[in-house]
């Protein structure tokens, strides 16, 4: 990690700027998912430089705008969603990686891959032979007679097609009488003509005239077909006839909103109007956007978030005077604590959630390093596939023996209280199996990761 990060700086070094003047996209919100996660809301089209960007802890940048999404806080690991399969169709791998501000010598980047399988890949079918051609389509005249076959020989899987070459087939015939009567058919109605006027004012109501031809198709001259029915042309006044039209111009911008930070960048936003004068009568609108972004600050360095840190682990299960009490059919009472991160001399303290604040207490039976019965579980899911960088990765999935628990009391009572508490097992106990390939414990099976992508370089990061 130490190497990652005198690399940037000899890169800035060498491009003639500081590291905290590097130009970023800046982006007010990371989401995070149960995929991983992205940069979101971007907070203006514009680059900042990166101390500026970063003086809110919450935000977050890329270098690039296709590029990785990285966490303005210190230490802190930024989102890190899935690829794409590796492959378009079977079994592929996926790697997600994400990266955080160097902390001493450790790596700044880390990686997982994992399987995905896709459905299966698609297989050609075959076409059938010919089927026999049909009867004409007419008794008299020229007609059309067609044929079909199917794809299905063999049939295709997985979508497939069944290649070049159409499902049906036709080709011209001839009816049992040479010629037949043809009676004539409008053809479609030609355009609108002009109008004389264009716009309200005119001394008169301009009309306007259309006319179609009795060729789609013409009757027949021998034998004799019939002639269209109706008028060839018609009129109409001209529709719509309105006010000549005023295109609209914009007003002027207004002041600023003002800024909606403290600390940090903020956004404000400049408003105009189309009036103008306003468009009147038809006339086009402005053209553009009616508002505009705009960045105000930087207000000084946001402080940083306050949120409770990670619980401890559980202290032994005991009940006091007496100390431990495992094996036994005994409550005891064990405890856990919590810092409040972020936390400021004289600001407030973390929320009160359900109850707890830094310290929680529970029930329990010690169970820790005891004897009981087991039985193996099923097979686990496959895990990640290891190592996600290096040469020929592989996953494994495995089978436990794990305890079964006695049947002691769920819930009790506790002296002088009329609500009951859940009782929780704690430690760990020692599960007896029958043998399962040889081993009493835990047995293991792996297999090889298919369709590796290597990892990108560091600067493509």
């Amino acid at each position: 990690m130490a190497r990652m990060g005198l690399l940037l700086l000899l890169l800035c070094a060498g491009l003639g700027t500081p590291a905290g003047a590097t130009p970023v996209w800046c982006f007010t919100r990371l989401e995070e998912d149960a995929g991983g996660g992205a940069c979101a809301e971007l907070l203006s089209e514009e680059r900042v430089p990166l101390a500026d960007c970063c003086l809110n802890p919450a935000y977050g940048y890329k270098l690039r705008p296709q590029g990785h999404c990285h966490t303005c806080r210190k230490g802190a690991w930024g989102p890190w969603p899935w690829t794409d399969c590796s492959v378009t169709c079977g079994e592929g791998t996926q790697r997600r990686g994400r990266s955080r501000s160097p902390i001493g010598d450790e790596d700044p980047r880390e990686w997982e891959l994992r399987a995905c399988d896709l459905p299966c890949c698609p297989v050609p079918g075959g076409w059938t032979q010919w089927s026999p051609w049909g009867s004409c389509s007419v008794t008299c005249g020229a007609g059309t007679q067609g044929r079909s076959r199917a794809c299905a020989d063999p049939a295709p899987r997985c979508g497939g097609g069944c290649g070049p070459g159409e499902a049906e087939e036709r080709r011209g015939c001839q009816g049992g009488t040479p010629k037949c009567p043809v009676g004539g058919s409008w053809g479609p109605w030609g355009p609108w003509g002009s109008c004389s006027g264009s716009c309200r004012g005119s001394k008169q109501s301009p009309g306007r005239s259309r006319s179609r031809r009795c060729d789609s198709p013409p009757p027949s001259l021998e034998p004799p077909g019939a002639a269209c029915a109706g008028a060839g042309t018609e009129t109409e006044p001209c529709p719509g006839l309105r006010p000549c039209p005023e295109d609209g111009a914009w007003g002027a911008w207004s002041e600023a909103t003002p800024c909606p930070v403290t600390c940090g960048l903020g956004v404000v936003t400049l408003r105009r109007a189309c009036d103008a004068p306003p468009p009147r009568h038809g006339g086009r609108g402005c053209h553009g956007n009616s508002t505009r972004r705009a960045l105000c600050g930087p207000h000084g360095t946001c402080p940083e978030v306050q949120q409770w840190g990670p619980w401890g682990a559980w202290t032994p299960c005991e009940q006091r005077p007496w100390g431990a009490m495992s094996c036994q059919e005994m409550v005891g009472r064990q405890r856990r604590t919590r810092q409040c991160v972020g936390l400021r001399a004289g600001g407030p303290p973390c929320p009160i959630e359900d109850g707890i604040s830094t310290i929680q207490l529970r029930a329990c039976y010690n169970i820790h390093h005891c004897l009981l019965p087991g039985n193996w579980s099923d097979w686990s899911p496959w895990g990640l596939c290891t190592p996600p960088c290096g040469a020929s990765p592989t996953r494994k999935r495995f089978r436990e023996c794990q305890p079964i628990y006695p049947p002691y009391p769920p819930t009790v009572t506790p002296l002088g209280s009329p609500t009951p508490v859940n009782v929780t097992f704690w430690g760990s106990p020692r599960p007896r199996c029958p043998p399962l390939d040889g081993q009493h414990l835990r047995v293991e099976e792996g297999r090889p990761c298919l369709h590796v992508r290597p990892c990108p370089a560091p600067h493509e990061d």
